[in-house]
């Protein structure tokens, strides 16, 4: 078994040590064991502390796509009108996704080394909303595989005036990392996962819920491992749905406490800091990011060009023959974009020193022939 001495993978991201503390303890059932569902609860609170809401948090066992398809079948009937913004691959896939299951989509697919409130996009996303008057409107906060932060108040504004249903944000890779606040931007339905800025494994989904997503969920009465609405009553049933995963909810315990006892404020400053030290080192080096230059780039995530001497195979391997571990991109991005993800434990500057060095010293090697 070999460990990455420069681990720098947008997801799964390093282990925090208090998670891998909390994971090495012996839990009982969860199902039986009265300590668990108040543990349960307080995971929850510390959660939505960091999501920036009061609504209900549903703790589920599986990765982050869980809650993406979760909220998404939960909510929507075949024949719902939805529209999706997409800045990048998960944001249009997410219409996809609705569109899988017979939803009609409008998809608003805007650039993807862009942000919203580029250019013209609020104009077009009105217009489609005002075109199609969708059950709900889905964004992605953290476009992980451009390396962008989409600012999310300005579609809260649009749903509330618009009088949207529902607003449905993917905060996968930006929770805990960067500023939250599903309340004030009005979200219904905020998605997280645990293997991003909460260090933790990939087990875990995080899914705040409004009461007007309740209610919907009630209309669609979706039933299967997936759905959300057998969790509102958890603590009233004194049952989850499933066999709990005891291990995982203290794993997010653990990741939300280290987050909340270190202070958002200064978290949050630390992943803007090693953001800011990855892109003006690259820069340094002649790499040119993949966001165009009036785009918000993530604090969680860097997208950057291949340099043009290399393929990506040749790069990835130039990289990992020095330690770094790096992923590449997926869609239009791919074999031309590789990123660094520089979120929860690894928003370390000690850790983007040595990332940036076995770049520069990559970068002297001669491509394979």
């Amino acid at each position: 078994m070999s460990h990455a001495l420069i681990p720098m993978l947008p997801g799964p991201t390093t282990l925090h040590p208090r998670v891998l503390e909390a994971m090495h303890q012996d839990y009982g059932s969860g199902q039986v064991d009265e300590h668990f569902l108040p543990f349960y609860a307080q995971t929850g609170k510390k959660l939505a502390s960091l999501m920036g809401t009061d609504n209900d948090v549903a703790l589920m066992t599986g990765e982050g796509m869980l809650a993406l398809w979760a909220a998404l079948k939960s909510c929507l009937k075949p024949g719902d009108p939805v529209v999706s913004v997409g800045t990048g691959v998960f944001g249009d896939g997410i219409g996809d996704m609705a569109a899988s299951f017979g939803c009609r989509v409008e998809k608003v697919s805007l650039p993807y080394n862009g942000t919203i409130g580029m250019d013209d996009s609020l104009q077009r996303i009105e217009e489609a909303i005002r075109r199609v008057k969708p059950v709900m409107i889905t964004a992605v906060h953290c476009e992980t595989p451009s390396g962008t932060l989409n600012p999310l108040a300005a579609l809260g504004e649009m749903k509330t005036r618009l009088d949207v249903p529902l607003l449905y944000a993917d905060a996968v890779s930006s929770l805990g990392g960067v500023p939250v606040e599903a309340d004030a931007w009005h979200i219904d339905l905020l998605l997280a996962g645990s293997q991003k800025c909460l260090s933790a494994p990939p087990s875990m989904s995080i899914i705040a819920v409004s009461q007007a997503a309740w209610r919907h969920m009630e209309r669609v009465a979706y039933q299967g491992y997936d759905a959300i609405l057998p969790f509102r009553h958890v603590q009233a049933d004194g049952r989850c749905p499933y066999t709990p995963y005891w291990h995982g909810v203290a794993a997010l315990h653990a990741g939300a406490s280290a987050i909340l006892e270190e202070g958002t404020a200064k978290v949050f400053a630390r992943h803007t800091t090693v953001a800011d030290q990855c892109r003006e080192g690259l820069r340094k080096l002649g790499i040119r990011l993949f966001a165009a230059p009036e785009a918000v780039c993530s604090p969680t995530v860097t997208a950057a060009l291949i340099p043009e001497r290399f393929i990506w195979e040749d790069w990835r391997r130039a990289l990992k023959n020095r330690g770094l571990i790096v992923s590449g991109s997926f869609g239009p991005m791919a074999g031309k974009v590789f990123r660094l993800g520089h979120m929860g434990a690894q928003a370390n500057a000690a850790l983007m020193d040595k990332a940036l060095a076995a770049i520069a010293d990559a970068l002297q090697e001669a491509p394979a022939a």
